[in-house]
């Protein structure tokens, strides 16, 4: 049987936290009914949230029309700078990813809007290392029903999930696998299965959830 690695993005394969905080306030600076503004600590805080808890905890005072229109326009603009520009890789990522690779089935699942992912692949092209991905932006579903739905489509039967928070490791359990916490992140993790503190500690670690694949 064929052994998966699900990832989240955030906070596991890069950081986009700098950027981020800099279009909110390219958005905000653009109009005249706000004067909130978005530091780098502020955007790192809402990472691996879905767009519509992120603007409810940058921007909890504005109406939800206010909210709608300004986190629609920060999708658009993130996805477009990200595509051109990508962000920061974690160090050893990209050589990590690329040995998993020979021996792993790879995907990615991200509470991120869609369009998203696909920047992070084709600016660091990536695009070939990973068999799917799928984005809360485009199913409109939480984290732990899109791993659920990527391993069903994938026909997947046995996989862990990488991510940084609490709400990876929630998605991980209601998903039914077992959750490998990066405590390089953004977050903390309850009871993970195993923790890594960098990317590159991420083969040995898979050793003991495929012990059959691990003595071949």
């Amino acid at each position: 049987m064929e052994k998966a690695v699900i990832f989240d993005l955030d906070g596991t394969l890069w950081n986009a936290a700098g950027c981020a905080s800099d279009i909110w306030n390219r958005i905000l600076e653009r109009r005249g009914d706000v004067t909130v503004r978005v530091t780098r600590e502020m955007a790192e805080s809402v990472m691996g949230k879905t767009m519509d808890e992120i603007g409810k905890c940058l921007l909890p005072n504005l109406s939800d029309e206010a909210r709608g229109e300004i986190t629609d326009e920060f999708e658009k603009e993130e996805v477009s700078y990200l595509e051109e520009h990508g962000a920061v890789l974690y160090e050893g990522m990209k050589e990590t990813v690329a040995s998993l690779y020979e021996e792993y089935q790879l995907y990615i699942v991200s509470n991120c809007q869609d369009g998203y992912v696909p920047a992070f692949l084709h600016a660091h092209q990536m695009e070939n290392y990973f068999r799917d991905i799928e984005m809360s932006g485009r199913t409109g579903l939480d984290k732990g029903k899109n791993i659920r739905l990527l391993m069903e489509r994938n026909h997947i039967g046995c996989a862990v999930y990488v991510g940084d928070t609490q709400g990876d490791e929630k998605a991980a359990r209601e998903a039914g696998i077992p959750f490998i916490y990066a405590a390089y992140g953004f977050g903390e993790a309850v009871k993970p299965d195993a923790s890594i503190d960098s990317i590159k500690e991420l083969p040995e670690c898979l050793k003991p959830f495929y012990p059959a694949h691990a003595a071949e």
